[in-house]
C-alpha cells in the first residue's frame, strides 16, 4: 500500500443556507416568476389561501346539547350518592309513597332499586318544573284578576244615577255654603260652643233601663223625631218603644230567626205617611222586610239574598233607595219605587258586614270581614277610597255630617277616622279592650264620636282630637249597638244582657 492510500480524503460539507424573510428577491435572481409559481401551487391544491372569513373558537355559552349532556352527568353523579333501601319491601313502599308503580313486568329487585334511585335523582328537576308551571299559572291568574271589565247597565240603573246626581249635588252645595258661613264665626265663639257641648256630653248618665226581649238585643235606632226607639233581637222580634218612657208601642212580627238590624226611613215620623214604608229590617236567613207605623205585620219583603245572611240595612237619605250588606261578599242597592235591585256591588274578599250613606246621598261606605273599608260613588259606581289599616274585621262605619270624614270600628278593638279628601287615616283611637261593635258620629255637626264595645262599655270621644270625654258603663253584657238622637238629648245602647238603656244629661233628669 502506498503512502497515498493512507492519506485521508476530506470531503467538504455543504453549508446549509438559511434565508430570512421573503424568497421573492432570491427567485428573481434565478429568473423565476413568483406569481406563476404561487398560482401553480394554488391550482395543485398545495396552497390554501383564506378569503377573509373567520371561525369562532368555542369558549362562550355552551350549546343546548352540551348543557343536556352536562346535566345528565351531574344527575348520574348525584344518583351514585343517594342512599336507597336494600330491602325490596321498603323499596316498594317508597315507590308507592312517591306515586310510582311498585313493580314493572319482568322487573327484579335490583332493577326496582335502580329505578327508585333514578327517580330520586330526577326529583329535583320534576319539582322545579312543577314550580315553574305553578308560577306561570299564578301570574296568569293575577293578570286576569287585574283586568278591568265593564258590562252594560240597565236603563233603571241609568235613571237611578240621574236621580242620585240631581239629589246629591244641591245638598252638597248647601253643605258647602253652610261651612263657609261657619268659617266666619270667631274662634272664641267656636270654643265657647264646644265647651258647652263638652260639658253636656260629660254629664250623660243612665236615665232608664228596660228589658227588651227574652233573647239578646242586636240593634237599636232612634226615629227621626226622637220620640221612638226601634230595637231588634235574636228572638226575631222587632219592637217600637216610646222615648223617654220606654213603654212598648208595637211588636213587629215577621222574622223567623235572629234579627240583625232595624232602621227608620229618613222621613219616618216626620213627613212620611204612616201607611207607607217607614222601617226596614233584616235577619240571618237573608230576609229583608219593610214595615209601616200602623201594622205589626210587614208590608213587603225583599228577596234575593237567601241563603246568605244580611247583617245591615240602611236607607239612602232620599228615602227612595235601600242598601243591604250581605254575606255573599257584596252589598246591594234597591230602588223601592221601581221595586228592583239596581246595583249588586262586589269588591270585598270576604263577607260585607256594615253599610252607611253620606248625608249628601252621593257616597256609600261598606266594611267587611276582610278588614277593609271601601267608599263608593253611587253616581258612577266607582270605588273612590280604599280604607286599609285595620288588623281584623270592620264591623261598623259611619259618615260625619261634614261629609268628608268616615269613622270605622273593628274587631281589633280600635276605631279609626278617615279623611276622604286626603284619602288617608287621620287618627286611630285605641278605644276598648274588646271589639268595637258600633261607631256613631254626633248627628248635627260631628264634634263627637260614640263607640260601643263588647267590653260592656260605651264611650264618647271628641272629634277631631280623639280625646276621651265620657264612659257609659252600666250593662252587664257586651253592647251590641248604640245610637244618638238627632236632638242630642239621648243616647241609647242595646246589650247582650237583653236590655236597652237610655242615657241623658243630668240637667234633664
Amino acid at each position: 500500500m502506498s503512502d497515498s492510500d493512507d492519506e485521508v480524503v476530506s470531503v467538504p460539507k455543504r453549508q446549509k443556507l438559511v434565508h430570512h424573510g421573503t424568497l421573492e428577491e432570491h427567485m428573481k435572481k434565478h429568473g423565476r416568476n413568483t406569481d406563476l409559481l404561487i398560482q401553480t401551487g394554488i391550482d395543485a391544491g398545495n396552497i390554501n389561501i383564506s378569503d377573509g372569513k373567520t371561525m369562532e373558537i368555542s369558549g362562550g355559552e355552551p350549546s343546548d346539547s352540551t348543557k343536556a349532556v352536562l346535566a345528565e352527568f351531574d344527575r348520574r353523579r348525584r344518583a351514585r350518592h343517594i342512599a336507597v333501601p336494600t330491602d325490596d319491601a321498603e323499596v316498594k313502599a317508597k315507590l308507592r309513597s312517591v306515586g310510582e308503580p311498585i313493580c314493572y313486568f319482568g322487573e327484579g329487585p335490583a332493577d326496582r332499586r335502580e329505578r327508585l334511585r333514578d327517580y330520586l335523582s330526577r326529583l329535583g328537576e320534576i319539582q322545579a318544573k312543577e314550580d315553574e308551571v305553578k308560577k306561570r299559572e299564578e301570574s296568569m291568574k293575577k293578570e286576569q284578576e287585574n283586568v278591568t271589565w265593564y258590562h252594560e247597565g240597565t236603563l233603571a240603573l241609568k235613571e237611578a244615577r240621574i236621580v242620585l246626581a240631581q239629589y246629591s249635588l244641591p245638598r252638597a252645595a248647601r253643605r258647602l255654603k253652610s261651612e263657609k258661613t261657619d268659617s266666619l264665626v270667631t274662634h272664641t265663639q267656636k270654643q265657647a260652643k264646644l265647651q258647652e257641648l263638652t260639658k253636656t256630653m260629660q254629664s250623660f248618665t243612665n236615665e232608664a233601663s228596660q228589658i227588651g226581649d227574652s233573647r239578646p238585643m242586636s240593634y237599636c235606632e232612634f226615629s227621626p223625631n226622637c220620640e221612638m226607639l226601634a230595637t231588634a233581637s235574636w228572638s226575631g222580634l222587632c219592637k217600637l218603644w216610646s222615648v223617654p218612657d220606654c213603654e212598648l208601642i208595637r211588636t213587629l212580627k215577621g222574622h223567623l230567626c235572629q234579627a240583625s238590624c232595624i232602621t227608620f226611613h229618613p222621613q219616618a215620623s216626620l213627613t212620611q205617611s204612616p201607611q207607607s214604608i217607614n222601617m226596614a229590617s233584616c235577619d240571618q236567613s237573608g230576609t229583608v222586610k219593610l214595615w209601616n207605623l200602623e201594622s205589626e205585620e210587614p208590608i213587603a219583603d225583599i228577596e234575593g239574598h237567601s241563603p246568605f245572611r244580611v247583617s245591615r240595612v240602611a236607607f239612602h237619605p232620599s228615602g227612595r233607595f235601600l242598601g243591604t250588606a250581605c254575606f255573599d261578599k257584596s252589598w246591594r242597592f234597591w230602588d223601592l219605587e221601581a221595586q228592583e235591585e239596581i246595583i249588586h256591588q262586589e269588591g270585598h274578599s270576604k263577607e260585607v258586614y256594615c253599610l252607611t250613606f253620606q248625608n249628601d246621598g252621593a257616597l256609600a261606605c261598606s266594611g267587611g270581614l276582610d278588614g277593609f273599608g271601601r267608599v263608593w260613588d253611587l253616581r258612577t259606581g266607582r270605588c273612590i277610597m280604599f280604607m286599609e289599616g285595620h288588623l281584623k274585621s270592620v264591623l261598623s262605619v259611619d259618615f260625619s255630617p261634614s261629609g268628608y270624614h268616615v269613622a270605622s270600628g273593628s274587631e281589633d278593638n280600635t276605631a279609626k277616622v278617615w279623611d276622604i279628601r286626603q284619602r288617608r287615616c287621620l287618627y286611630t283611637i285605641p278605644a276598648h279592650t274588646n271589639l268595637v261593635s258600633r261607631v256613631r258620629f254626633q248627628p248635627t255637626v260631628g264634634d263627637y264620636l260614640l263607640t260601643a264595645s263588647y267590653d260592656n262599655t260605651c264611650k264618647i270621644w271628641s272629634h277631631p282630637t280623639g280625646a276621651p270625654v265620657r264612659t257609659l258603663a252600666a250593662h252587664e253584657g257586651k253592647i251590641m249597638s248604640a245610637d244618638i238622637s238627632s236632638n242630642l238629648k239621648y243616647i241609647a245602647t242595646a246589650s247582650f244582657d237583653r236590655t236597652f238603656k237610655l242615657w241623658a244629661p243630668e240637667n234633664m233628669l
